[in-house]
């Protein structure tokens, strides 16, 4: 029976502890889901610049044509070779505005709610029924505002005009206090559009906040009952700090979708080529309206024209899009917490 050496022994322990090189390439099912997943991603990106290539290819005549003229122009009349888009520039924010300013505050509640005092037994429900909001088609959002919600709508416009007419913009070209009020100037304005579209963004910005909500540390939540505050009392110091992020990203995401809303916009407004602060009366337009409106009979040269109206509005909702996922993914919401 023979001895190693103590040395050669020690070498031996040595080599069998020696770190080993870890490699981190992906094998087998998780290779196929890492590059599935990177072309998927990709095919997005590629398909999205395609787009904006394509509209701003076919938009590149008509900023040629009119130049800087074409965003301070407010009509819109290709017989007399008048083109812009000012009016409809301004039309489209009023719209998206006047939605999420209903569509803000019920989100941010329904998040709240679903996600802090909701019984447990109710919550898939509920998150069921938002969700499934997002799944009406536009026309039908579209048909709702323009029967049911704009005779209201306008019977609201008009205590608003009563009560708070001498703000400049809900001041309306007739007497609120007529013995037989003027209904007809005050339908089919960016105030009965925002209405119906702000039921459209609500759902998208309420999964949001809601995830984000979710998200909170429940140990934070304990610690904060456990010091005697009460429920709400929790939730403004600990989910609402949290879910700040949130909140704005969610909010700046409905945002991109009121901007671009089309159909349930062009059943209820009155199409009007001027910029008109009053919400509150008749007459407005949008840019993704004034397309599917002049798409059908339009020309070549106001084809252009709408095309690069459409590269604007992809513009527009690209930005507000990617300022709301940078907000959400710089927020705190999942980061630094134990679990």
């Amino acid at each position: 029976m023979t001895t190693l050496p103590l040395q050669d022994v020690r070498n031996d322990a040595a080599d069998d502890v020696r770190a080993r090189k870890i490699s981190r390439r992906a094998t087998g099912a998780d290779a196929v889901f890492e590059h599935g997943a990177r072309a998927v991603g990709a095919s997005v990106l590629v398909i999205t610049g395609g787009v904006g290539l394509f509209l701003a290819w076919q938009a590149y005549p008509t900023l040629q044509r009119y130049g800087w003229g074409f965003f301070t122009e407010t009509q819109w009349q290709p017989e007399s070779d008048v083109l812009g888009i000012a009016a409809v520039l301004i039309g489209t924010f009023e719209v998206a505005l006047v939605a999420m300013f209903f569509a803000f505050p019920l989100a941010l509640l329904t998040a709240l709610y679903i996600s802090e005092y909701a019984p447990a037994a109710l919550k898939p429900t509920l998150v069921s029924l938002v969700d499934l909001m997002a799944a009406v088609p536009s026309i039908v959002y579209g048909l709702w505002g323009f029967f049911l919600v704009m005779p209201r709508a306008a019977e609201l416009a008009l205590w608003l005009q009563r009560h708070l007419g001498w703000i400049p913009i809900f001041r309306v070209d007739a007497d609120p206090d007529a013995a037989v009020w003027d209904a007809s100037r005050y339908v089919s304005s960016a105030f009965c559009a925002g209405i119906a579209v702000a039921m459209m963004v609500l759902p998208m910005s309420c999964a949001v906040m809601r995830q984000v909500f979710s998200q909170t540390p429940q140990g934070e939540k304990e610690a904060a009952l456990a010091l005697g505050a009460t429920r709400w009392g929790m939730v403004r110091a600990v989910v609402l700090p949290f879910g700040r992020g949130g909140i704005i990203g969610g909010t700046m995401l409905g945002l991109g979708r009121a901007l671009g809303e089309t159909i349930a916009v062009l059943l209820i407004i009155s199409p009007a080529f001027e910029i008109k602060p009053r919400i509150l009366e008749i007459g407005t337009n949008t840019v993704s309206a004034l397309i599917a409106g002049r798409f059908g009979d339009a020309s070549a040269a106001q084809l252009s024209a709408l095309l690069a109206a459409g590269f604007v509005l992809f513009l527009i909702t690209l930005v507000v899009n990617t300022i709301a996922a940078v907000i959400v993914n710089k927020s705190r919401s999942g980061a630094g917490t134990d679990a």
